[in-house]
């Protein structure tokens, strides 16, 4: 059993180093990708044809094929708080590759959210492992997790359809936020997905389920519409800022659709219900922490180019009040 649990560990630790990676790398591809076309945070699609961004694509992928695998060997409760090591492997690599600067504020919210996510996980329910195919499908179309799908549904569209362009290009949780809960429903077609290739392996055939195919276009357009505003968020915001809210709001919401969906919530006593509160607190904390920070890396950045207004109002004063005194502008004193 620790042997398991040191291969999950190892699989585990390489996840992070792939995902973290991946964010920095596909970065880099998408600004290749927008000094030739349409940037993906306006709805271009060139970065298709840069091999830098398939390059991080590929990173991504082995680094959640090791994720996966991971589950195998060790529990939960060791796996899914190591994925916060990408975001730290993130906030470095940015910081050297891209020159992106990540504040001690910015450094605080991190820490924030990844102690609040290790707190969510820690006293997270247990889950009960289905057998079979049909088995998960029967909780998938139980009341409760089909209105938490509809919930999800409905937050989603709004989000693409009102808030994207309204405030997608100024409000990191908009993208974010459509990856995150898309994320958590792609997690429990993937857990059903790999039940099904596990027991089908095993000897009990489960591909000519259909329950088994609709699993999988589930998870193939949950993927494609996560990869879409995730390349998006990355366009638009600071790398460093995007890989830990992500994290967290992927962390948060994949563990309320697993309550939910596997009533595991049932099972939990006053203490660990109590923990897990504190953790969300922690994590809606460092997550405003982080968007702040970045809400005044813009502000500072229109002040260097732009000037403050009150500069501006000062200069249209002075103009207003005689031309000729535009001369002093030029003085050493101001």
């Amino acid at each position: 059993m620790e042997s398991d649990n040191g291969k999950g560990l190892i699989l585990a630790v390489a996840s992070s180093v792939f995902i973290g990676s991946s964010f920095i790398v596909k970065k880099k591809g998408l600004k290749r990708a927008a000094a030739n076309g349409t940037r993906a945070g306006y709805g271009g699609y060139t970065y298709l044809l840069e091999p830098l961004w398939w390059a991080g694509m590929v990173t991504m992928i082995v680094g959640e094929a090791a994720n996966f695998v991971a589950y195998i060997y060790a529990p939960a409760v060791l796996v899914t708080p190591l994925g916060a090591l990408s975001i730290i492997i993130s906030a470095v690599l940015a910081h050297f590759l891209l020159k992106e600067k990540l504040k001690k504020m910015g450094v605080l919210g991190c820490v924030s959210c990844i102690v609040g996510s290790v707190v969510i996980v820690i006293h997270a329910p247990k889950e009960q492992t289905p057998n079979s195919v049909q088995e998960i499908w029967n909780l998938a179309t139980q009341p409760a997790f089909l209105v938490y799908v509809a919930i999800t549904m409905s937050i989603v569209l709004a989000l693409i359809l009102h808030f994207e362009p309204i405030c997608g290009q100024t409000n990191i949780l908009v993208y974010i936020g459509i990856c995150s809960l898309m994320g958590a429903l792609t997690v429990m077609s993937i857990k059903a997905i790999g039940i099904a290739i596990k027991l089908t392996m095993e000897g009990v055939n489960q591909i000519g389920y259909p329950q088994t195919w609709i699993f999988f276009m589930v998870a193939a357009t949950c993927v494609v519409t996560q990869l879409i505003y995730l390349n998006k968020a990355l366009d638009t915001f600071n790398a460093a800022i995007v890989s830990p809210v992500y994290y967290v709001m992927f962390t948060t919401l994949t563990i309320v659709a697993s309550a939910i969906m596997f009533k595991d919530w049932s099972g939990q006593d006053a203490a660990s219900i109590a923990s897990e509160i504190c953790g969300f607190i922690t994590v809606l904390t460092g997550t405003m922490i982080l968007h702040g920070t970045r809400e005044e890396e813009q502000q500072a950045s229109s002040d260097l180019i732009f000037g403050s207004s009150e500069t501006v109002r000062w200069y249209e004063s002075r103009k207003s009040r005689n031309e000729e005194h535009l001369i002093t502008l030029y003085s050493p004193e101001y």
